[in-house]
């Protein structure tokens, strides 16, 4: 069973998946305070599909942080990223979240995925 939060990582300056990313999932368990709720590390597709366990979210504010800096030095490259936040609400608990981010050295987005 998928996690209901997913992420694809693409390195869109060598137009490959990102392996390897480090990811961390936190939730805001009060204005400002962030606790960690799930770590895990991008494929060899640049996916991370295993964050939580199906059904055990819940409403609130998350924020997925991609340690992209170890990421391009890994690869020998000089980037102006150390890490990507993306924050985002979850009103609807039994929905799926897909946010992929699409990184390159000196740029990145990203949407809401399905």
């Amino acid at each position: 069973m998928t996690s209901p939060i997913t992420t694809h990582v693409l390195d869109t300056a060598r137009g490959a998946p990102a392996a390897g990313v480090r990811i961390a999932l936190e939730h805001e368990s009060a204005p400002g305070r962030w606790s960690r709720a799930a770590e895990g590390t991008t494929d060899a597709d640049g996916r991370l599909r295993t964050l939580l366990p199906a059904g055990s979210l819940r409403a609130g504010v998350y924020r997925l942080a991609f340690d992209v800096g170890a990421y391009f030095r890994e690869q020998g490259v000089n980037t102006f990223w150390r890490e990507v936040i993306i924050e985002f609400v979850v009103n609807d608990a039994a929905s799926h979240f897909h946010v992929p981010l699409l990184v390159s050295p000196f740029g990145y987005s990203t949407y809401r995925g399905s």
